[in-house]
């Protein structure tokens, strides 16, 4: 695994999921869907969608986490809860009103789903952050240092100023497990 860089793993934007910002989640979600049933590169199926600006650059991200907090009844009012810090009410009162609401709310209605469906991906997109990319040409060890201290479940892979690709973690472990396995690891 010596000298092995990210662009050996990286997947090819052309390979993920993408839609426009203005695109709504329910459109976003059939982007994934279809680009899921294209893609047969290892087991390891896409968990996210990139979102393109008019001249098709990558302006943020829509995890799965992310379709599932667009889709979580109660959002905007949870971020009104946030301003009752200013009033010097305690963290745990204001969690314990979050928590109450979202045990009173049914997330999986008909209303809900129907209501979140509708939304444009810029209101929940994740905008990349600069520990969010790697050069292309960058060993796999920075990748991996990478995603592990980011906590990320993907980089975003560059060629100078343009995003060309996506390292996913789910790639980079399947590399690490086979470079074990290459060595004999575990054998007497």
């Amino acid at each position: 695994m010596k000298n092995f860089t990210v662009k050996k793993l990286l997947l090819p934007i052309s390979e993920y999921a993408t839609v426009s910002l203005g695109t709504t989640l329910f459109d976003a979600i059939l982007a994934l869907e279809q680009a899921q049933e294209k893609f047969y590169h290892g087991k390891y199926q896409h968990r996210a969608i990139l979102v393109l600006d008019d001249e098709k650059k990558v302006v943020g991200r829509i995890s799965q986490h992310r379709i599932l907090k667009a889709i979580e009844a109660g959002e905007e009012l949870s971020k009104d809860l946030s301003k009752l810090k200013m009033f010097n009410f305690s963290d745990a009162y204001i969690e314990n009103i979050r928590e109450t609401i979202r045990l009173d709310t049914k997330i999986f209605t008909q209303q809900a789903l129907k209501k979140a469906a509708g939304k444009k991906v810029e209101e929940f997109m994740q905008k990349p952050t600069p520990d969010e990319y790697v050069a292309e040409s960058s060993p796999l060890d920075i990748a991996v240092h990478k995603l592990v201290s980011g906590n990320h479940l993907s980089l975003l892979v560059k060629r100078d100023e343009e995003i060309i690709g996506v390292l996913r973690i789910a790639d980079v472990f399947v590399a690490a497990c086979h470079g074990m396995k290459a060595l004999n690891i575990g054998e007497k």
